[in-house]
């Protein structure tokens, strides 16, 4: 066990923001663990391209909603690694659904992924992280938006905002930090999925920068608050968007 490098746990890293967020953390000089819920080809992927890259990481399955399996996850980081120093929450799941009676199981999805999920994280990462240590979710953007059809996602990701802040409070006297971030269109395979150029373009040119943003510009604020830089910026959500809300 190497205890003079710092520890982070990014959940969801096996693709998308996730990913870069753990590449990015891994080039500051932490050890990775790369969480993931099912695809181990691509969470291998992931470590193996920290790997080449000079760091350090391996790869730990849980499912982020499932309280056993959080547990689980939080006690292998903690037996492998002695001491975890950040956790970077990025799991999640989104879909598109009315507020309408027919829409009940989509929003107790995305409740039980993205809210309850965040809960769990957020819950062991308090009993678990090391005094002087960084908590950060992931959250979005289209919270200010209230498009058509995000009832449910918002909802969760609303939620996780609201725990962030008060799990700040609640961890008062032992200098960690809790922090949200919050993307805005994100060029990411989930993204582009099944959209066309067209509505990409569309996209982009509801933000003032006029451009959709990279995973590595949301890794890049992540890596400030999990930083020295980071010291003094707590409860607060960062909404990382070119001027997208």
């Amino acid at each position: 066990m190497n205890t003079a490098i710092k520890t982070a746990l990014v959940t969801g890293a096996s693709r998308g923001i996730g990913r870069a967020i753990a590449q990015r953390l891994a080039k500051d000089g932490f050890y990775v663990v790369v969480n993931y819920a099912g695809n181990v080809a691509d969470a291998d992927h992931t470590v193996q391209d920290i790997i080449a890259q000079g760091g350090q990481a391996s790869a730990i399955q849980a499912d982020v909603s499932n309280e056993q399996d959080v547990k689980r996850l939080f006690n292998e980081v903690k037996a492998l690694h002695g001491q975890l120093d950040v956790v970077v929450h990025s799991a999640g799941s989104m879909s598109m659904a009315k507020i309408s009676p027919e829409s009940l199981a989509d929003f107790d999805r995305m409740i039980q992924i993205n809210l309850r999920g965040a809960f769990l994280m957020f819950a062991h990462a308090a009993e678990q992280i090391a005094d002087g240590g960084r908590i950060i979710a992931l959250t979005s953007s289209v919270i200010a938006k209230s498009f058509p059809n995000y009832g449910p996602y918002i909802a969760s990701k609303a939620g996780v905002e609201g725990l962030v802040h008060v799990l700040a409070n609640e961890l008062k006297g032992r200098n960690i930090t809790v922090n949200a971030v919050a993307p805005g269109p994100t060029g990411t395979e989930l993204f582009y999925k099944g959209k066309s150029e067209e509505q990409i373009n569309a996209i982009a040119q509801q933000i003032p920068l006029g451009r959709i943003g990279q995973p590595e510009e949301i890794a890049s604020v992540v890596s400030t608050l999990a930083g020295a830089d980071g010291r003094w910026i707590n409860s607060q959500v960062i909404r990382v968007n070119g001027g997208f809300a």
